[in-house]
């Protein structure tokens, strides 16, 4: 009896990470009733807490199973055990949630139907059958319906509805796969859907959802509630829908996401690779860039100029019902004006989609936090995120070492912000372009929100150096907290290093098109020794005029001017390239009175402005209708790969400063000769990666780096950052890349929250 006393043990054990609203108080239920535990789970603010009593072998497994065989969203990040009192417990029970005054659990991003739900979905013998909120632990809303934590019906948009006897009882049950599902709703008690036209008047249907695909069928525009935000819906193989759905949101070109029920269809129209189909069925579920097929059955209205379609899968058993009506594939896209937020709210979507939408497709779950999907693409052997958001977020970015509590603001384009606590940075959602009040209102609530539901109290605020953008002026006028303002390209780099948890120094390779430099122009080509705390540039492409300054991104052809007249002089008006014989004289005169008496023309050695540059003296593009899209279809254009190269050169002064007239003589002596511009644009691509290569190995000659890190809004071509990468570790680099984070400055709150408690760290 004395040796069984010794064996009977008891044990606290806390946990944190994420362990609410994943299944994981009814796994750990089971689990103890496996080994005869005695005791009880209770989430707490900073994750989940048990007192456990039984044979200590018994213990030791189930302490063994807890952190090894946790359900498939969870995610624990940290386990203390340590012996506890004896209470005696009875039996293994599931207490009621603990709030205390320290609150660091981590929150389950909203995540795909699962497949047992969705079984049910399509059971004509089951109670939720085409119910089209259903759910269960393992699946359904979490980040864009929570408010507060503990993650607990009161403190979700849940709140407000009862739940009926049946979904009561599941909830209660440990042994039910929807024990405290937050979101669990039948058609008796939950949430529902109601099509509406653009007067607002009620559509009277028995299946609102299968009068919504009739109504797509016959081409109209559909404005349809998510989970993160309202879609704009048409049939992606009716040419006329799209394209009128394109001149409502004022969207010429832009690329339109896709939906297919499931992999056979998207097959119809695009390549899948392995790693492919394993990011679309994620339970993310975030739109995949995949090679087009030629011919393919969808409109060329939807991806014009481009090599690939942006697809997801189905992610809410809404989608799945509306889909499975014979479609091969549906637009998908935000519903929002180009520019502005997505809509969340009923009344809004009324106001701001009127004009476009037709009907409206609305139910009566709140969403608290707007969340558009995200983008990814497999590229050079890694999933690289364009826009990381709906299914990611907010899951953090895990640092090798403990920071202080920071906010940072991001940049002004495909703005995110950033907060830290621990070893913890929790990169928001995707805000948008800070230019607009709908977007700077989006972002004050998101700090306020993921604030409060992270329990941060920032002691740094981090921003952009540039003075004029909106992110900056809400930092700066923050009372009563240090603020640290980093460079643009340097939090580039750092982003790369966090995400990679290495330290510096490191060569940093920081390309896009837009970033304020420390000495007031704009930089974008900068090759950069970059620790946390502090960088020097080490190499940059030499500065040209920029003409019209914000205005050469919209019209790429100024850029094009600007690099002839730098490479040739006034002489280049006598070239004999197209581009310039079907331009008006005058306009060019006017950019070269610009350039010359240096009327709001800022200097730039922006690579983004360089690509922009060649890919109108090809005559690609000479205006563009969204960001980037010069390059990239310079890029899409390219041949598959070339082993000529323009010349180069650089100079040595205080650091490599490497001119552009070299390349864009190269380029135009091609042009002349009736080269096709597939061609010009492969050995252009070859020629920067080649170029860039050279002055790393020329650093490490002297710095003795081996490291080098890629970041910036033009590693999203995947020539460049796969070829860049290859050459690099052939030669012999250690090759750093974003495979967690975007390389654009989707990714940029992160460096800047890095860098601004580094620097309170040296201060």
């Amino acid at each position: 009896m004395t040796a069984m006393k010794e064996n009977y043990i008891a044990r606290r054990l806390e946990a944190n990470g994420v362990v609410q609203g994943v299944g994981f108080r009814p796994f750990v239920y089971q689990l103890a009733n496996r080994y005869s535990i005695k005791g009880e789970i209770a989430n707490t603010s900073s994750g989940v807490s048990l007192h456990i009593e039984g044979i200590k072998a018994d213990i030791d497994q189930f302490c063994r199973d807890f952190s090894e065989k946790c359900p498939p969203l969870a995610h624990i990040t940290d386990i203390t055990i340590r012996p506890a009192p004896f209470e005696k417990c009875q039996e293994f029970l599931i207490a009621k949630s603990k709030g205390k005054q320290f609150r660091t659990t981590l929150i389950s991003p909203d995540v795909a139907v699962c497949e047992d739900c969705l079984q049910e979905l399509f059971d004509q013998d089951d109670r939720r059958y085409k119910y089209p909120f259903i759910n269960c632990t393992n699946c359904g809303p979490r980040y864009t319906i929570i408010d507060d934590i503990p993650y607990d019906r009161p403190n979700t948009s849940m709140k407000h509805f009862n739940m009926c006897e049946m979904c009561q009882s599941e909830y209660n049950d440990p042994a039910n796969r929807r024990f405290h599902a937050q979101p669990n709703a039948c058609r008796s008690c939950g949430p529902y859907v109601t099509l509406y036209d653009s007067r607002k008047n009620r559509i009277e249907t028995d299946d609102p959802i299968k009068q919504t695909g009739m109504l797509i069928k016959e081409g109209y525009i559909l404005a349809i509630k998510g989970l993160g935000g309202y879609h704009l819906v048409v049939d992606a193989e009716n040419d006329a829908a799209v394209r009128r759905l394109r001149e409502r949101k004022h969207r010429e070109e832009k690329p339109f996401a896709v939906m297919s029920y499931d992999l056979d269809h998207v097959k119809k129209y695009a390549d899948v690779s392995s790693e492919e189909k394993a990011l679309l069925f994620s339970f993310q579920r975030p739109i995949v860039l995949l090679k087009k097929k030629e011919p393919n059955p969808l409109s060329n209205e939807v991806a014009p100029k481009n090599r690939y379609f942006g697809v997801m899968l189905p992610y809410t058993p809404l989608h799945y019902i509306l889909l499975n009506q014979d479609f091969c594939a549906l637009v998908m896209t935000s519903g929002n004006i180009s520019e502005e937020p997505i809509a969340i709210d009923n009344g809004e979507a009324f106001e701001r989609l009127s004009g476009i939408a037709d009907y409206y497709l609305v139910h009566n779950r709140d969403i608290y936090l707007r969340s558009d999907d995200s983008i990814v693409r497999m590229t050079a052997g890694s999933n690289r995120y364009i826009r990381r958001s709906r299914g990611y977020v907010p899951l953090p970015i895990f640092l090798k070492k403990t920071v202080p509590q920071v906010l940072a603001c991001g940049a002004e384009l495909k703005n995110t912000v950033c907060l830290t606590k621990e070893k913890n940075a929790f990169l928001s959602q995707h805000i948008g372009d800070l230019e607009n009040l709908e977007t700077y209102s989006f972002f004050k609530m998101t700090i306020e929100h993921m604030k409060r539901i992270l329990d941060i109290d920032p002691v740094i605020v981090a921003c952009d150096l540039h003075p004029d953008y909106l992110s900056t002026e809400y930092a700066k006028s923050l009372a009563g907290i240090q603020l640290i303002q980093v460079q643009h390209h340097h939090a580039h780099i750092v982003s790369c290093m966090a995400e990679n948890r290495i330290d510096g120094p490191v060569i940093g390779l920081s390309f896009d098109g837009t970033g304020y430099g420390t000495d007031g122009n704009i930089w974008g080509g900068e090759v950069i020794i970059a620790e946390k705390n502090t960088f020097f540039r080490a190499a940059a492409l030499s500065y040209v005029p920029m003409p019209g300054s914000a205005t050469a991104i919209k019209e790429p052809w100024r850029m094009a001017v600007s690099y002839l007249y730098d490479a040739f002089g006034p002489a280049f008006d006598d070239l004999d390239i197209p581009m310039l014989k079907a331009m008006e004289q005058s306009k060019i005169e006017t950019i070269i009175q610009m350039i010359t008496k240096k009327i709001n023309s800022p200097n730039t050695s922006s690579i983004g402005r360089l690509f922009d540059g060649v890919a109108a003296i090809l005559g690609i593009r000479n205006n563009v209708n969204f960001e980037g899209q010069a390059a990239m279809e310079l890029e899409m254009l390219a041949a598959e790969e070339s082993a000529d190269v323009y010349d180069y050169e650089w100079i040595e002064e205080d650091m490599f400063k490497v001119p552009t007239a070299p390349i864009i003589k190269g380029v135009v002596c091609d042009v002349e000769m009736g080269i096709e511009p597939a061609i010009i644009s492969s050995k252009f691509h070859m020629t920067i990666i080649r170029l860039f290569s050279d002055l790393c190995g020329l650093i490490r000659e002297k710095k003795g780096l081996s490291r080098v890190a890629l970041s910036g809004g033009v590693f999203q071509n995947s020539l460049l950052l796969t070829g860049l990468k290859k050459i690099l570790e052939d030669n012999q680099f250690k090759v750093f890349t974003h495979s967690c984070v975007p390389a654009n400055d989707g990714g940029i709150a992160l460096g800047q929250a890095i860098i601004a408690a580094a620097n309170l760290t040296h201060s």
